[in-house]
């Protein structure tokens, strides 16, 4: 017998009918056996329509009373699901963040976990209980509600995963697992049945939006095993652990983000330059900077000095870049939010010099032209223009072999 942490997203709460489905897994998991704590999100949309009455009110509400209104989300469907679970002959009861103790710090709309009080859990898994725990939310030492951010949910199934034990963390969604790459741009992309912490983590922040990273970072931390299935069919889903897979190959994806633009200061004087001040600056409008490049040109005169961010920063970074070309004396600010991040993501490719050529070699062969490139120990990134970005995916898919089947992958070394 298993202790597993089951979590379903919005799309598999979105109504009455995928909550009795839920139901049914649950069932299913328990007559096998298993002892079950169920962690859910909001029904779909739910989150969306409760930010759009807090805009339409008051678009500067207190943070304290935003989250008291995002958090009646999941407090409606963890209520549902126990419901239905009555409905079916089964003990179950509803738990909020507050009854629960997910004790958080104060940082409202963003908070982070310090504390899970499992007493109340295990008094009802020995009375023969199903616990349904509304994710996303918390409370603070001083009483107060709070919430965990976006895909918060994910969080809080790992973290009560880790508090308790548990033998894995099942994530349910409406994919069958993790792909080798976006099927809606890549056709032929796979499920991939085993990955990394490492690995997730890149995926994750490259754009692949089935698992929150916050979660992945807190699975990796506390060892936590996390299984991403589907609500929807049967299957094995991925499973994501500290193990490497002995048929993970090299590459096992590409990943990419739309959400990318690209500032360069150029023609500044060397007398001048100084990187602490652009990025200082930067951080101080919270802005984070992920590539950075920097061009001596002229006989090491002059200095260009690039650099991406986030989209949703593109404007207010703008600014800045144009304020300090007057403050640096630089010759002009060159931007563009027309931009997309590719990656290919694996292990060991920092050791691997091939895999560069290869990747470089195919984008190059479909005149797809690369602005910026970033390594590390599990990933290559090429900044490219966002109108070659589905072409340049479906490219470097092929290329890597990850169409085929991993017993027919492909000699990349």
């Amino acid at each position: 017998m298993a202790l597993l942490i089951q979590k379903f997203g919005g799309s598999s709460v979105a109504n009455l009918e995928r909550l009795q489905a839920v139901a049914r897994i649950i069932i299913n998991t328990k007559e096998q056996g298993h002892q079950v704590v169920i962690v859910v999100s909001a029904m779909y949309g739910e989150t969306d329509q409760l930010l759009q009455l807090s805009q339409r009110l008051n678009p500067k509400a207190s943070k304290r009373d935003y989250d008291v209104l995002l958090a009646s989300g999941e407090q409606k469907s963890s209520a549902l699901l126990a419901m239905a679970l009555q409905g079916m002959g089964h003990d179950a009861v509803s738990l909020l963040g507050w009854q629960l103790k997910v004790l958080t710090n104060d940082s409202h709309s963003k908070a982070r976990i310090q504390q899970i009080d499992c007493d109340l859990l295990n008094q009802y898994l020995l009375a023969g209980t199903i616990p349904i725990v509304a994710g996303f939310q918390g409370v603070s030492n001083r009483g107060e509600i709070t919430t965990l951010g976006r895909g918060g949910s994910d969080t809080s199934a790992v973290a009560i995963a880790a508090a308790m034990r548990a033998d894995e963390c099942l994530i349910y969604t409406d994919v069958d697992g993790v792909y080798t790459s976006d099927p809606r741009v890549v056709p032929k992309a796979r499920r991939i049945s085993q990955l990394t912490y490492e690995a997730m983590l890149e995926m994750a922040s490259l754009g692949a939006k089935v698992l929150q990273i916050r979660a992945v970072e807190f699975a990796s931390k506390y060892a936590v095993p996390i299984r991403v299935l589907s609500s929807y069919s049967k299957g094995e889903g991925t499973l994501i652990t500290e193990e490497q897979s002995v048929e993970q190959p090299l590459v096992s994806g590409v990943a990419f983000d739309r959400h990318q633009a690209r500032i360069t200061i150029t023609g500044i004087p060397v007398r001048y330059l100084s990187v602490s001040t652009i990025l200082q600056a930067l951080s101080d409008a919270n802005i984070h900077v992920d590539m950075i490049i920097q061009n001596a040109s002229q006989v090491d005169t002059v200095i260009d000095f690039s650099f991406t961010v986030q989209s949703d920063d593109y404007l207010e970074a703008k600014a800045i870049a144009n304020h300090l070309q007057q403050k640096l004396s630089a010759s002009a600010v060159i931007a563009s939010d027309k931009v997309a991040k590719l990656s290919l993501i694996g292990v060991g490719l920092r050791n691997h010099a091939n895999v560069g050529a290869m990747m470089f070699s195919a984008l190059e062969s479909e005149n797809i032209p690369v602005f910026m490139i970033s390594t590390s120990e599990i990933k290559i990134s090429a900044l490219i223009d966002e109108a070659c970005l589905e072409q340049g995916a479906r490219v470097l898919h092929s290329k890597f072999g990850l169409d085929l089947e991993p017993n027919q992958a492909i000699n990349i070394i």
